[in-house]
């Protein structure tokens, strides 16, 4: 058995084993991107806090001053969205393996099925990278009922609220407002 250590900027340092074997073998060298030579948990876990910490002062601006223009120039801008997306898309690359696909389609018809995404958010990298997927979409449908309640004049500090954690009741709440709104004119 021959060992060495390999080292890259990407993967960090590393103990290789190769067997010796006898004669010219040709070995074909793998090519992989080993995202971090931190700990998976550790990446979750500081995903996970920082996905969660960047998107509070969007939402606190919707809901403190909603009709500030700071607020209005803030949420016009796009780059929360491609942070979390970029954070999304390394996290789903770091929980990928070869059985994502299978234990998310497990159905002879291609349908996704309980237990198997059950499985998968079994891994912290797995459920990080959801939660990243989560806020993303919340921050948008929450930006979406600020900018309809600025167009139609309503209160939606209630409803942003909620969208933060439960998006669909903060939809809800906010189809709900507007719909009371429009009775009382």
């Amino acid at each position: 058995m021959k060992q060495g250590i390999g080292w890259s900027f990407v993967a960090g340092s590393r103990t290789i084993s190769r067997p010796c074997l006898g004669g010219n073998v040709l070995c074909r060298k793998r090519s992989a991107v080993y995202a971090s030579w931190l700990p998976s948990a550790q990446i979750a876990s500081s995903a996970f806090t920082l996905g969660t910490a960047a998107v509070l002062p969007f939402y606190t601006f919707m809901v403190v001053a909603p009709r500030a223009e700071f607020t209005k120039k803030l949420m016009e801008n796009g780059i929360p969205y491609v942070i979390l997306g970029i954070l999304y898309a390394y996290l789903l690359y770091l929980s990928w393996t070869p059985d994502t696909i299978r234990l998310m389609f497990a159905s002879k018809y291609w349908l996704p099925e309980l237990p198997g995404i059950a499985k998968m958010f079994s891994s912290e990298m797995t459920l990080a990278s959801a939660w990243i997927h989560l806020l993303a979409v919340d921050l948008f449908a929450a930006r979406q009922v600020y900018y309809d309640g600025l167009e139609s004049n309503l209160e939606t500090r209630h409803s942003v609220s909620l969208c933060l954690l439960f998006c669909p009741i903060g939809i809800v709440s906010h189809i709900i407002t507007k719909a009371l709104t429009k009775q009382a004119d």
